[in-house]
Parts: structure tokens; C-alpha cells; sequence
């Protein structure tokens, strides 16, 4: 079962177009290379038992940044470039402007 670091997930994120906002979780919404916000979010719990993000929740994540499973995983571990995910976004007619 693949699990990732809650605060590498968190990092990686934001070096790839998302942007923090802490409130009761940590949500993240995707800004495209054109700075304009998109409708692309997800979030992740402060919570103790959350410091490393299981596979169930993992495949939710994916899901809202609108990539599959294997994609999320390597957009988070850096394999997939902001680039790639921004082409995989616009295969899937999503709006990024």
C-alpha cells in the first residue's frame, strides 16, 4: 500500500502551482502558469494521526486534483512536471485561464 509524508505531499504541492490555505484543514487550489485560480483544490487534515497520508486518502486527493491515482503519486513525489499536469488537465477539457 503506497502512503506519503503529509508534509512532503504539502511541499511538493505548492512547488507545483498550489497555493496554502490554513483554516480547519490545509487546503490547497491550484493556480495555473498564467496565475489564474482554477476550480482544482484538495485538502489535507492538521490532525496528529495524519502525519502520513495513507493510501485511501491518497486516491480521494487524486481524484480532486482531477488525476488518476498513479499520476497524483508522481505529481507529488516530482516525477510529473507542472507542464505535464497542466497537459493531462487541458486532455481532460478542464479550464486553466
Amino acid at each position: 500500500m503506497p502512503s506519503r509524508d503529509r508534509d512532503a505531499i504539502s511541499g511538493n504541492l505548492q512547488k507545483k502551482g498550489f497555493v496554502l490555505s490554513e483554516r480547519d484543514h490545509k487546503y490547497f487550489s491550484y493556480y495555473s502558469k498564467n496565475g489564474k485560480k482554477t476550480g482544482i483544490f484538495t485538502k489535507i487534515s492538521h490532525g496528529t494521526k495524519y502525519k502520513v497520508i495513507s493510501d485511501n486518502l491518497l486516491a480521494q486527493m487524486s481524484k480532486q486534483c482531477k488525476l488518476s491515482k498513479a499520476d497524483f503519486l508522481e505529481l507529488v513525489d516530482c516525477s510529473l512536471t507542472r507542464d505535464s499536469y497542466e497537459t493531462k488537465l487541458q486532455s481532460q477539457a478542464i479550464k486553466l485561464d
